[in-house]
């Protein structure tokens, strides 16, 4: 059995869901926390070492309301290795989950699909 992480949402931080054996990350909620690269210290180690496996696939659901700048360079950093390790072989999916009425998410998200030459970037507006 593959590494599963769930993480319930708090105040500040969002829901998260890593589940290896389904090839599947989800981020959902706000997040706002003072130090984000702790909160998601152990899934980006996760990560670091997935992508780094023969992994066959992965897809990413990030429906994130609300981030702060800290957020924003962590999924940067997060997307910009997704699309190192994207291939034909080695498909990456992230859909970029939004409502119509939150411009700053839809333009974060065009922004984020601008600098991805290799994973597939869904921004899904509901």
């Amino acid at each position: 059995m593959g590494y599963v992480l769930e993480k319930e949402k708090t105040g500040s931080t969002p829901y998260v869901l890593v589940d290896e054996d389904k090839h599947y990350m989800k981020f959902e909620g706000e997040c706002y926390h003072e130090n984000v690269s702790d909160f998601f210290k152990e899934i980006t180690e996760w990560l670091n070492a997935y992508l780094e496996s023969d992994f066959g696939h992965l897809t990413f659901d990030c429906e994130l309301q609300y981030f702060n700048s800290s957020t924003a360079k962590l999924l940067l950093n997060i997307l910009v290795q997704m699309d190192s390790h994207a291939s034909e072989d080695k498909p990456v999916t992230v859909n970029w989950l939004t409502t119509a009425d939150n411009d700053i998410i839809i333009e974060c998200g065009e922004d984020f699909l601008e600098e991805m030459s290799s994973l597939q970037f869904n921004l899904v507006i509901n």
